[in-house]
């Protein structure tokens, strides 16, 4: 199957960063009620990984489960990715405690708490655009993290639940500043969550029992909590993505 990919620069006046944006649409009409649209974040990363298994999938759904769909990678230059990541996907407090595991990171305010600019950035400017130009299903929208991008993704699904109906949450940073996403799910409301796929790799240490105990404080909504045999933090992705991807939730 052959696709339309386009890539273009988009510059933030919430983030006050320009972005390049990587977009894979399928070579067909789409449905009338649009394309199911998936916004990958670290998408320098994931955007590739995300996009072939749509497309070799999408060819045949009915086995599959997998729709043919848009894909939205949300990237940075690679010089700045740390530094923009931890500002990006992290929510605003007013002081942060980082675990042994760090290595003291540098606590400087500043460097931390973007994640209100960049959910703004996602639903007043890339989304309005992109559903400008192409045929979107605004009922099927799915945000993709990993590790620290995972813990936004989270975050995303508890605060702006609404902006997606499926968040798919890899290796969540659930460990960020003292476990704080728990005081957001105390703050949710249950009846307004959505959809949240999270999966882990076995080796993952500590991050496989925060995603166990995170997994079952939450709702009992549709969700699903996957650990993937033999995998580590880097391997994680390409060997989870397909099983994310056919994630549907109970009520589908």
């Amino acid at each position: 199957m052959q696709s339309r990919d386009r890539q273009f620069r988009y510059n933030s006046k919430f983030t006050n960063y320009e972005y390049t944006i990587e977009v894979y649409i399928p070579n067909e009409a789409p449905p009338k009620t649009g394309f199911p649209i998936i916004y990958v974040l670290d998408g320098q990363s994931y955007f590739e990984f995300v996009k072939y298994a749509i497309k070799l999938q999408s060819t045949n759904s009915v086995k599959t489960k997998v729709e043919p769909s848009i894909v939205v990678g949300i990237c940075h230059d690679e010089q700045e990715m740390r530094q923009r990541r931890f500002y990006e996907f992290t929510a605003p407090a007013k002081h942060y405690s980082f675990p042994k595991h760090t290595k003291g990171n540098n606590m400087n305010l500043a460097n931390y708490g973007g994640a209100p600019l960049f959910q703004k950035f996602m639903k007043e400017e890339l989304k309005p655009l992109i559903e400008k130009k192409l045929a979107v299903d605004t009922n099927k929208q799915i945000l993709f993290g990993h590790s620290l991008a995972g813990y936004y993704t989270i975050w995303c699904y508890l605060t702006h639940c609404h902006d997606f109906q499926t968040y798919l949450a890899i290796s969540p940073s659930i460990w960020w500043n003292g476990k704080e996403l728990y005081d957001y799910l105390q703050k949710a409301d249950p009846a307004e969550l959505q959809k949240l796929f999270i999966a882990v790799g076995e080796h993952e240490g500590f991050m496989v029992e925060d995603a166990h105990a995170f997994f079952k404080k939450l709702p009992t909504l549709s969700k699903e909590l996957f650990i993937a045999s033999g995998e580590n933090h880097a391997s994680v992705v390409p060997t989870t993505i397909s099983r994310a991807l056919r994630f549907k939730g109970k009520d589908s």
